[in-house]
């Protein structure tokens, strides 16, 4: 898959009436299937917007391209803006609308094993993703849930970036990995690892990934950031209201390197953990929740305000105009 794609959907909107935006997403996975679902089936065209999607392979790379106006949205975890604020600069990023309210992870063994529990971690080694980043510091928080010590029952490796820990894993690291969909069920497909857990069952609610965007831009592009949400939360609707089998369809242009029916587990494996958000509203309880597991994780010094780095008026517009 290219880096950068050009995806408008397939509404009948003629290009040169689109208004260009840039977006870079933390990662591409099944995980954030309504953004897809909002480019397959027009609803990005709709509102008149021609999207370049790009992937940034890592929140830490998407947050200096938005800082850096490389590009105009950011599609990453809330905390990298927490990162952000809380180093003081003036033009900070707010996040405008969430997508994802758990840990879209799973952790991923060498063998089958139907009855893992994570006792069994005791003594192993797990690559976990970048230190300070959602992964690695949800699936600690889990396994301190679980009785055990990260460095101290185990070893969570944080020296390998989440976007090339399927490589690392197939290639002899690790005794476990955590991995997103759909590589978990290629790898598993392949026969070279298992899923045994997911992290975002064990973790439970946490606003895991939402769209945001410079303080700056935000005020000087409402129409912009409206019409982008609109569409996004059609794109949610779309998943609730569709079987697995016709999501996973219109994700297929997506993820060529999927079979169907790998698509369909996977779209049912994150439905049955609730993977995705009912509405596109950050809530205050769900960043208070997101700064417990930072301060945890001991990535986070002192709380901020929801108020700081969340806006919630264009998600509440899509909701009441939009049903």
């Amino acid at each position: 898959m290219v880096s950068a794609i050009f995806l408008s959907g397939c509404s009948s909107t003629k290009s040169s009436e689109l208004t260009k935006i840039s977006v870079m997403e933390v990662t591409h996975s099944v995980f954030y299937a309504p953004q897809y679902i909002a480019i397959t089936e027009g609803f990005f065209e709709e509102e008149g917007l021609e999207v370049e999607l790009i992937d940034g392979k890592g929140a830490d790379k998407v947050m200096a391209s938005v800082l850096s106006d490389q590009v105009e949205i950011g599609f990453m975890g809330p905390e990298a803006s927490i990162y952000v604020f809380n180093q003081g600069k003036d033009d900070y990023v707010v996040n405008f609308a969430q997508l994802t309210q758990r840990d879209g992870s799973f952790i991923v063994a060498r063998e089958p094993n139907p009855n893992f529990t994570f006792e069994e971690l005791r003594g192993k080694e797990i690559l976990g993703g970048r230190k300070g980043g959602m992964p690695n510091m949800t699936l600690e928080y889990v396994l301190k849930q679980q009785g055990l010590v990260p460095g101290v029952d185990l070893n969570v490796r944080t020296d390998i970036q989440f976007g090339v820990m399927a490589g690392a894993f197939a290639g002899g690291e690790g005794d476990y990995t955590t991995l997103f969909e759909p590589t978990a069920s290629l790898i598993e497909k392949e026969g070279r690892g298992f899923v045994v857990a997911s992290v975002g069952e064990e973790s439970g609610y946490i606003p895991y990934t939402a769209y945001s965007a410079k303080q700056s831009y935000i005020e000087e592009n409402p129409e912009i950031i409206q019409k982008f949400t609109n569409a996004v939360y059609k794109g949610m609707l779309w998943v609730e209201n569709h079987s697995a089998e016709e999501v996973a369809k219109s994700l297929q242009p997506h993820f060529i390197d999927a079979d169907l029916d790998i698509l369909v587990s996977v779209v049912e494996r994150y439905r049955s953990i609730g993977a995705w958000a009912p509405n596109p509203v950050l809530t205050e309880e769900g960043l208070t929740r997101l700064q417990d597991v930072m301060i945890e994780a001991g990535e986070l010094n002192a709380r901020i305000n929801y108020e700081d780095i969340v806006v919630t008026d264009f998600a509440e517009a899509a909701m009441n105009n939009i049903k």
